[in-house]
Order: structure tokens, then C-alpha cells, then sequence
């Protein structure tokens, strides 16, 4: 019995090594990708320029959608900043989705507003909408009241009072740079074909914000933060840049996101009660509108940037991790019937099976191949050779593919100027492979065993608002 288990996990250890190589392949193919595809963006965007391509009748109007729920603290910040986006022709539209808190007095005090009778253009499932206002300082500005039903009802409720063709969701505590319109907007002006459009997210603690404006970039003091700065490097370089090369864009980020309107009703809205209602959507965009257009497109712009608060401590990260591994599992297992499924191309054969197996399952395997691997040592039932082998695969495969999304992100953007913030981002790239990887590996890997039992309700997020941030920078 004990040679026949001893069989098994020896076999095992090498499934898992042969998971770790081929992880490790499918990055470095992306990576290639997206150096391409960032290199063809930029060969693009050189040769014009889009406030003077703008100037002209040659625009799509956009509504900016902003969901909100308790978010006192840095709303009317916010609000200003995107007040300020350069675009010829937006409308801001503002949904208090029943805050608890002074959210709403907050936007009807500073922006002078009046109420307005209103009814909704279409009729997307919300919850009831108490009132809708104008500002009369700011005639683009819309606040609408409504019954709390969670993000993706103030959506659709968003989506309801919008009246251009194009809708722009972004989150309440984000900061968009002021031309992030003007770069967002490009593909929908190229191709009739894209239905959908995201943009690249960054980590904001740590940079000056003036004004409700990033007035110049730094690096968060907290190493939890500082972690993250590396991950959404990594995440939108080489990943989104990565699957959007072969139309297989699985997720556009939830925080700052563009759609052509008509798509998101006849798609029937965001779904109510999702837990990761930006990923569930674009799923469902794949599923439902490749069946009618083969050459439907849901791209990616890696220029147009929008800058968030990253969790601090332990427990909101903890949170935050859990609820997005919740709603990966959602989505993939809500649509399984893509799984290799050849009538969606490259995305069927793809770009889903890797969210399948590698941002589903991966954490799963990953702690059986730690727990696997500790048995296999501590009984003698592998090699020092093999053990050092799995190791520096398991371990280098990280550091490798993080250092190359900061390379990459140091030759095309340059968001962090500064020697030292690029000689400290490569430290991170090495350092968060030894405790920080495995701890949000744990999280993912709890967050799969709660939902497997039931536990999948949406997890609020404390934020301190980037008013904080501001007095923080100062001090």
C-alpha cells in the first residue's frame, strides 16, 4: 500500500511540473503577443493626433456611468476629476445606488442641483429610481437616486437615464487621466465590429493626486500595495494585451470599461446579484453575439489609464481576492458549454480554457502541489534533483514573466519615471514569489472551497477615498 501511494503521488509531483511548464509556456506566449500588439498600438496611434481628430464631427457621444454606494469620502473629488475629461460630448451620469451614508447630500450640495421629472430611454431590470437631478452649474451632469440592488442594478439603472450610444463605466473611487475618452473610443471609430472596450487599470497609492488629478506617479509606502502595483502590471501588459491579440478577452475591468449601448440591452444588462458582473458579461457578450456577428470584437487599449485604490491590509486584500476568485468561477461555470467548443474560434479553444484551468482550477492544483511536494520530501519519496527542479520551475516561472510585464511597461508607457521605482519594482518582481504569491493562492483557493458550499455573496470593501490619499501624500 505504502509503495502503491508512493507511486501515485511520485506521478503526481510530475503532473503538476508538466502544469507548471505549460503555465509557464502559455505566459511567455502571451507575453510575445502582447509585445507585439503594443508595438503595432503605438506604430498606430503615432500618426495622429486625437484632440484635433476630435475637433471634428468625427466623434461618438459617451455617457460615463458611475455606480455609487457609500462613497462619501471621495465622491465629489471624483466627480470634478471627471468633469475635467477632455472629450467633445460626454454625459456624466451618477447612481446612488441607497447609500447609507451622506453620498447623496454630498453630490446634491456641491453640484447645485435641482430634480427633474425623467423617464428612463430603455427598460433595463433595476431597482426603483427615487428621483433623478440635474446640476445646473453643470448641464452634463446627472445624479440619480435609487433603491439599493448592488453594482450591476445601479448599471442598468445608469444605462436606463443614458442618452448617448456609447456607455463608460468606471468606479466611484477611481481617477481616470483626462484622456482617457479620446484614447478608449478609437476602436469603436475603427471597427463597427467592437461591441466592447477596456482600458488598463493602476494602483494610485502612492502618487500625488491634486484636485481629483494624478499630478505625478509614486510608489505606495505599503508593501501589501506595492505588490499590487507589480500584479496589475503584469495582469494588463502581458494578459489583456495577450488574449485581446486573438480576440479571446474574457474580462474587461469593472472599474473602467466602454460598451455600445444597444449591445448592453439586447444582452438583457448586467446581471443583478453577480458577484463579478464585469467578467459575467463579457462572457455572456462571447456567448450570445458570436452566434449573429462571427466578427464581433471585445479589444483592450493598454494607453488609457485609470488609477484605483489598492487594499492595505490584509483583510480588505483578503476580501477583495476572494470575491474576484468567486466571480471567475461564476462566469466560467454559468457558460461551461464554451469549454473547446470550435464554433467561438480561438476564444472556445483558447482563451476559455484558460481561464478553465489556469484562473479557475490553478490555485487548486498549486496548493496540491505544494502539499504534495512537502510529503514527497519529507518521506524521501523524490530526489533532491527533482526537488530543486520544482522549485526553481515553480518559483521562476513567476518572477520571470513579472519582470518582463515591467520591462515591457518601462519601454511602451513609462507611468513610473523614476530609476528607483523601476530598480524596486524588479525587487518586487522577485520578492512577492516568497510568501505573497502563496498567501493569495490560499485566499483563491478558500474563496473556490466557500463557493463550493454555497458561501457566495458579494463582499464589501472598506476604502479610506482619495482624499486620504491626498493628506497622506502631504504629510
Amino acid at each position: 500500500m505504502t509503495e502503491t501511494l508512493r507511486t501515485v503521488i511520485v506521478y503526481i509531483n510530475y503532473a503538476i511540473l508538466l502544469y507548471v511548464f505549460f503555465l509557464m509556456s502559455t505566459y511567455l506566449l502571451l507575453s510575445f503577443l502582447s509585445f507585439f500588439g503594443i508595438k503595432r498600438y503605438f506604430r498606430k496611434t503615432s500618426y495622429y493626433d486625437r484632440r484635433n481628430i476630435f475637433s471634428s464631427l468625427n466623434h461618438i457621444p459617451i455617457s460615463v456611468i458611475v455606480p455609487a454606494y457609500n462613497e462619501q469620502n471621495g465622491i465629489v473629488e471624483n466627480v470634478k476629476s471627471l468633469l475635467q475629461l477632455e472629450y467633445p460630448e460626454f454625459q456624466l451620469v451618477v447612481v446612488n445606488d441607497g447609500s447609507k451614508d451622506s453620498t447623496l447630500e454630498a453630490l446634491l450640495k456641491n453640484f447645485n442641483t435641482r430634480q427633474i421629472s425623467f423617464k428612463p430611454w430603455y427598460n433595463l431590470k433595476s431597482e426603483k429610481i427615487r428621483a433623478v437631478y440635474v446640476s445646473t452649474d453643470y448641464p452634463n451632469l446627472i445624479v440619480v437616486d435609487k433603491e439599493n440592488g448592488g453594482k450591476a442594478d445601479a448599471i442598468n439603472a445608469g444605462v436606463n437615464i443614458a442618452k448617448h450610444p456609447l456607455v463608460t463605466v468606471i468606479d466611484a473611487d477611481s481617477i481616470l487621466e483626462r484622456d482617457c475618452l479620446l484614447k478608449i473610443v478609437v476602436p469603436f471609430l475603427e471597427d463597427k465590429n467592437v461591441v466592447a472596450v477596456g482600458g488598463t487599470i493602476r494602483i494610485a497609492n502612492g502618487c500625488e493626486i491634486e484636485q481629483g488629478n494624478i499630478k505625478s506617479v509614486g510608489l505606495p509606502k505599503s508593501i501589501l500595495a506595492k505588490f499590487q502595483v507589480v500584479e496589475y502590471i503584469r495582469a494588463f501588459i502581458f494578459g489583456r494585451t495577450g488574449f485581446e491579440r486573438i480576440n479571446s478577452l474574457l474580462i474587461v475591468s469593472g472599474a473602467f470599461s466602454c460598451f455600445v449601448k444597444e449591445t448592453v440591452i439586447d444582452i438583457g444588462g448586467f446581471k443583478t446579484g453577480s458577484i463579478g458582473e464585469d467578467m459575467e458579461i463579457i462572457v455572456r457578450m462571447h456567448k450570445l453575439l458570436r452566434k449573429k456577428n462571427p466578427k464581433m470584437k471585445i479589444t483592450f487599449v493598454p494607453d488609457p489609464v485609470c488609477w484605483t485604490e489598492a487594499p492595505e491590509n490584509f483583510k480588505i486584500l483578503k476580501s477583495q481576492r476572494t470575491r474576484w476568485q468567486k466571480g471567475t468561477l461564476e462566469s466560467i461555470l454559468a457558460h461551461k458549454e464554451l469549454l473547446f467548443n470550435p464554433r467561438y474560434k480561438l476564444m472556445g479553444l483558447i482563451g476559455f480554457p484558460y481561464y478553465f484551468f489556469i484562473e479557475m482550477l490553478g490555485p487548486l492544483i498549486e496548493i496540491l502541489g505544494y502539499v504534495i511536494f512537502i510529503i514527497s520530501v519529507l518521506f524521501g519519496w523524490v530526489s533532491y534533483y527533482f526537488a530543486i527542479v520544482f522549485l526553481c520551475v515553480a518559483i521562476l516561472y513567476g518572477i520571470i514573466i513579472s519582470i518582463l510585464s515591467i520591462i515591457l511597461e518601462e519601454i511602451s508607457f513609462t507611468k513610473y519615471p523614476k530609476l528607483r521605482h523601476l530598480i524596486e519594482m524588479l525587487f518586487l518582481c522577485v520578492l512577492e514569489n516568497f510568501g505573497y504569491r502563496q498567501l493569495t493562492t490560499l485566499w483563491r483557493f478558500s474563496a473556490i472551497i466557500e463557493y463550493a458550499f454555497g458561501k457566495r455573496k458579494w463582499e464589501k470593501m472598506e476604502k479610506k477615498g482619495f482624499q486620504k490619499v491626498e493628506e497622506k501624500n502631504e504629510k
